[in-house]
């Protein structure tokens, strides 16, 4: 079924790519929440969330004319929103330096990631996640969840291929810790 979802996708970028706006409707209708879903584990705002992926829609539009290869799509799809979360950080990062009377507050804030784990009764693999860095947060899903390649996620997060199956390694070994720990409470 993933195989199919993939040659369907790479058909409709090749279609956008050529200027079918039919196309390129129908593959933001196909990854509207698969961009919404990455934006919040690399965000943890689920408002800033919709907002960065309807955003990148517009980059995504301009720039499949440009792909090369439509069978990257995804990752192209995937760095286009990393890059809108990234400058959405440091836009918010820019601001809480510049108010004083924040200055005294620390730089974490309470997060939508923070809320799920806080009001989840029983842990679950979506609170143990939730409790990564993003940056590893982002390459486990984009790995098990998206099913992308170590070659995809890393055109997809802009770092190198050794970077992501690091951070892979260190998630993987953070959540066998963390399971560890519940099958012993």
């Amino acid at each position: 079924m993933r195989r199919e979802e993939r040659i369907l996708d790479e058909y409709l970028a090749a279609s956008a790519r050529a200027g079918d706006r039919e196309a390129l409707g129908e593959l933001a209708r196909r990854w509207e929440k698969r961009l919404i879903r990455h934006a919040w584990r690399l965000t943890g705002d689920r408002e800033q969330a919709h907002d960065i992926a309807q955003d990148a829609w517009v980059d995504i539009a301009r720039g499949v004319r440009r792909l090369d290869d439509t069978a990257a799509f995804p990752a192209f799809a995937f760095r286009v929103v990393t890059r809108r979360a990234a400058d959405a950080i440091r836009r918010a990062q820019r601001n809480r330096a510049g108010v004083a009377a924040l200055a005294a507050e620390p730089q974490a804030r309470c997060t939508a990631s923070d809320a799920l784990e806080a009001t989840a009764s029983a842990p679950s693999i979506n609170a143990l996640l939730a409790r990564l860095p993003a940056e590893q947060r982002a390459a486990i899903a984009l790995f098990y969840l998206e099913e992308l390649s170590i070659a995809e996620i890393a055109a997809a997060l802009g770092v190198p291929a050794g970077t992501i199956k690091t951070r892979l390694m260190a998630a993987r070994e953070k959540l066998k810790i963390a399971l560890g720990a519940m099958e012993g409470d």
